[in-house]
């Protein structure tokens, strides 16, 4: 089974696949960062975005893709960019026929290292032992969007038999 994460952001959306391999193994397919230029015109550059999330989702075909949720942010125009951003991986998740999860970046951080307060290089540390990368993924987009799909991993099994429970 392969799961997507996706980092959003406009100027760099990080994204990684992975593929799991029974209940604990787990291998990075595609670790990277999709960019923008800041040069070219909003719509350019959602356009720009959209496709390369396309690509990814028709390349992989995930079953699941987990994508950061809106937080709030201090500046308004990073939070607005990283909405469309977030809003285009939505989209084509579900036009693909992806199951779909947003995680808050505490769960994220709580799930990979046990603490919802954790810090940037502690997440990078868990993800590259939990991988086996021989270093810390880089950009800290691409670990991040790692460390989503490894949240997905871990939390989707207690989901499952949440809503199971409920029916």
């Amino acid at each position: 089974m392969f799961v997507l994460g996706i980092d959003p952001g406009l100027t760099r959306c990080g994204y990684a696949c992975l593929e799991a391999m029974g209940s604990q193994r787990v291998r990075a397919v595609a670790l990277g960062v999709i960019r923008t230029p800041a040069s070219d015109e909003l719509p350019d550059r959602l356009f720009a975005l959209r496709n390369e999330l396309r690509s990814l989702i028709a390349e992989y075909r995930p079953a699941a893709v987990a994508v950061e949720r809106v937080f709030f942010q201090q500046n308004v125009r990073t939070a607005m960019s990283v909405g469309q951003a977030s809003g285009l991986a939505l989209v084509e998740a579900v036009a693909a026929g992806c199951e779909v999860a947003q995680y808050s970046p505490n769960q994220v951080k709580d799930a990979i290292a046990g603490w919802g307060a954790a810090p940037k290089e502690q997440i990078q540390k868990m993800v590259q032992m939990r991988l086996g990368l021989a270093a810390p993924p880089r950009p800290a987009d691409a670990a991040d969007a790692a460390a989503l799909a490894l949240c997905h991993l871990a939390m989707s099994p207690m989901q499952t038999r949440v809503a199971g429970a409920r029916s």
